[in-house]
């Protein structure tokens, strides 16, 4: 057998293209994340007009949960444009 050369093609994916590319999964995951907070937010509602401390509780942990997976979808972007901008001046 033949031992490979593999080494990283750096011109496959353009900066700009990289950019749009990860602003759509970004918007996606935030889309996705304010979705899950209205559930959690109307689960926790109906578990504390009903008494139900365990729904209460879920609800509560859903609404954290979503509202981290939102921030660091938030922080995600600026991450990226750092990177993209550290990359142009390799």
């Amino acid at each position: 057998m033949l031992p490979l050369d593999v080494s990283p093609d750096f011109s496959a994916v353009g900066g700009n293209t990289l950019a749009s590319v990860v602003g759509a999964l970004l918007t996606i995951v935030l889309i996705a994340s304010v979705a899950s907070l209205v559930a959690a937010a109307i689960s926790w509602a109906y578990g504390e007009a009903n008494g139900n401390y365990q729904m209460s509780s879920r609800g509560k942990t859903g609404v954290l949960i979503a509202l981290g997976a939102a921030a660091l979808s938030g922080a995600g972007v600026a991450w990226m444009n750092f990177l993209i901008h550290v990359g142009q001046r390799l």
